[in-house]
């Protein structure tokens, strides 16, 4: 360091959108230096990124504190989606690992904290318009993941009435693909049973249409340039975060030349229950249960108060996270590892 730029500390620093946050900090002139926290870390580094092994779920807080001294920001990208048969360990990791992140942003008088939120955070909504965000955020309760990014975004709420000296911002993403995270979304969501059509959609003549099921994506890299906008810059508040257009079954239909035909959404979410309680698929029914009540998001504010646009279309995200599907693409740290770097 030479004393003039900016130290940023990123939790969560190896997985899919943290990959991304640090090696765009790397590059950035105004950023002298960049500590990476995770629980592994990996055996390479973006310059001027250093490393620090820790999980959140078992650190000290005096430990997190002291990482915490000197650092002009931290964007805490910490999350552990599985095993969502223990929500008790998810919820050590995602919630009581936050509320460490939090104490220790204040003990060692960090200026700002840059928190990933989710559109899962909101509460159900409509899907025949975009709403801001000033929609209620408390989540879809049977679902833990949602019920974890509603109680941080509480949290939150009482943290920035305490700490009126920290800039907050709150990231709302929709969910996030880069063809570097494939393999560890592919593990995570649908297991490795996964049907091939799923990485080759040209081989589906239909495309199941279900009732509610319309969502929002973006580019993990889009994603990633709106965090580290927010970290170096003066923004404080909530942020949505999305690319268009809005994923149906009609624009998928369309995309992959597949015809749409209806699927009652019972009879689906009896189907994924059922693969679920098979130990088939890793994620929850509860999970699609929320996915079917999210509402659209409107990204206006990030357009306006950050100056940001996604680069990438909903569609093209869709399509790098099929193809690393297909190749087993991944990225050099523990958690994105794929067929290329390491089974």
């Amino acid at each position: 360091m030479n004393g003039d730029g900016l130290r940023i500390a990123v939790t969560g620093a190896t997985g899919n959108l943290g990959t991304s946050v640090v090696r765009q900090l790397s590059e950035d002139p105004r950023v002298d230096s960049i500590l990476g926290i995770a629980r592994r870390v990996p055996d390479q580094s973006p310059p001027k990124t250093d490393w620090a092994a820790l999980d959140l779920a078992e650190a000290d807080g005096d430990e997190v504190d002291r990482l915490f001294r000197g650092v002009d920001a931290v964007v805490h990208l910490a999350w552990r989606m599985q095993p969502s048969r223990d929500p008790a360990l998810t919820w050590r990791t995602n919630v009581l690992g936050s509320v460490r992140v939090l104490h220790a942003v204040a003990a060692a008088h960090v200026p700002a904290l840059v928190h990933a939120s989710s559109v899962g955070a909101y509460s159900p909504g409509p899907q025949d318009r975009a709403v801001d965000e000033s929609w209620p955020t408390h989540g879809w309760p049977e679902a833990a993941y949602c019920r974890e990014k509603a109680y941080l975004e509480r949290a939150l709420d009482a943290f920035e009435l305490a700490h009126r000296e920290v800039r907050v911002v709150r990231m709302r993403p929709a969910f996030m693909f880069k063809e570097g995270s494939a393999s560890e979304q592919r593990r995570l969501f649908a297991g490795r049973f996964v049907p091939g059509f799923l990485g080759r959609p040209d081989l589906l003549p239909v495309m199941p249409d279900i009732a509610g099921l319309r969502v929002q994506t973006l580019h993990t890299e889009d994603a990633a340039r709106a965090f580290v906008t927010a970290a170096l810059g003066t923004a404080r508040g909530p942020f949505n975060l999305a690319a268009d257009p809005v994923l149906d079954a009609h624009v998928l239909g369309v995309k992959f030349d597949a015809r749409t035909v209806r699927l009652p959404r019972s009879l689906a979410r009896s189907a994924m229950a059922a693969a679920y309680g098979l130990h088939l698929v890793p994620s929850s029914p509860q999970l699609f249960d929320a996915v079917l009540r999210l509402p659209l998001m409107d990204c206006s504010r990030a357009h306006a108060v950050l100056g940001w646009q996604p680069r990438k279309t909903a569609l093209a995200a869709v399509d790098e996270l099929l193809h690393g599907m297909r190749t087993g693409a991944g990225e050099p740290t523990p958690p994105l590892r794929g067929t290329v770097f390491g089974t």
